[in-house]
This record gives structure tokens, sequence and C-alpha cells, in this order.
């Protein structure tokens, strides 16, 4: 079996987080809250947060680049917070050298790689790991398969029972 991003337990991901740099550790929470892939959260512009804040419950839609699929999420008030913060004049997450310009998801890939080896973490790390550990959240809160097929919009039920068990596969494959 390849598995392409390995699952990273929960205290692991903690120390992670901390060493990150802010944008990326942000970055990083938002794809652990929502599920959503790294290059849907880049392509969030500050306007969607602003409109976000205006709702009650913090709802926001996006439309998947991978599937063109649409996804809503409600985000916690303290996340839009922090998010509002971070806004740029364009793009939630402003590129290094251009403001007209998103982060690009090799930035935060390479952080996140950099702050695993740094701490001697051995695994294929990378954000997809995020929503695998999004998905085992799900699991561990009583969702069922078909939910958790749902909140990451996946076609095939067998991809999304590759992302629910991949704490148990990755600790078995180890």
């Amino acid at each position: 079996m390849i598995i392409r991003s390995d699952f990273v337990n929960n205290d692991t991901i903690s120390h992670l987080l901390w060493a990150l740099t802010p944008t990326n550790k942000i970055i990083c929470e938002l794809c652990l809250q929502t599920g959503w892939r790294v290059d849907d959260v880049l392509r969030l512009k500050t306007e969607d947060i602003k409109n976000a804040q205006k709702t009650r419950n913090g709802r926001i839609t996006i439309t998947e680049q991978k599937t063109k699929k649409r996804s809503t999420k409600y985000l916690s008030k303290e996340l839009l917070e922090a998010l509002a913060r971070q806004g740029g004049r364009v793009w939630l997450f402003e590129g290094r050298d251009d403001y007209r310009k998103h982060r690009s998801r090799q930035a935060v890939f390479k952080d996140l790689k950099k702050t695993a080896k740094n701490f001697r973490v051995n695994i294929n790390l990378s954000p997809h790991s995020l929503r695998k550990n999004y998905a085992v959240s799900l699991r561990q809160q009583g969702k069922d398969l078909n939910e958790i097929q749902n909140a990451l919009n996946h076609d095939n039920l067998i991809t999304t029972m590759i992302y629910a068990l991949a704490d148990e596969m990755t600790n078995k494959y180890k």
C-alpha cells in the first residue's frame, strides 16, 4: 500500500504547530478545523473572513479546486478573529514577494517538513496529513463513515475509510 502522506498524532501536531511560522501555523489550524486541502485554504480572500464574521455562526463556503464541489464549514469565533488579524490586502495569506498573489502551498509544505525534521518526526508529513487528522477526529467524535465522506466531499467510500482509519493504518504499517 502506498501512503502519500502519513497521519500524525495530536500531541505531535501540537508540538509542530507551536514551532511553525505564525502564518503557517494558522493555515494548518484552519486545515485541521475544516478538513480543507491546503490549496483551498490558501485561496481564501480576506473578504471571505470578513463576510464569515458578519454571520452569527461563522459560516464560510468555498468551492474546492480539486473537485469543484462546494464545502461549507463553521469556524470558531477565536479562529475567525485570528484569521481576520492575519488578513492581507487581497488574499488572507499573502505571498511573500507580492501581495497580489496568495502564499504558495510549497511555503507551507517546506515549513512543516523543516519543523518535523527539527523535532525528529520521521514520517511522511505534509499539509495533506492534516486532512487525515480531521477525518480521524470526526471518527473519534462518533461520526459514521457516510458523515465523514460528506465532510471530506469524497466520491468513494474506500478513500474515506483510508482517511478515517489513518491512525490505525499508520500504526499498523510503521
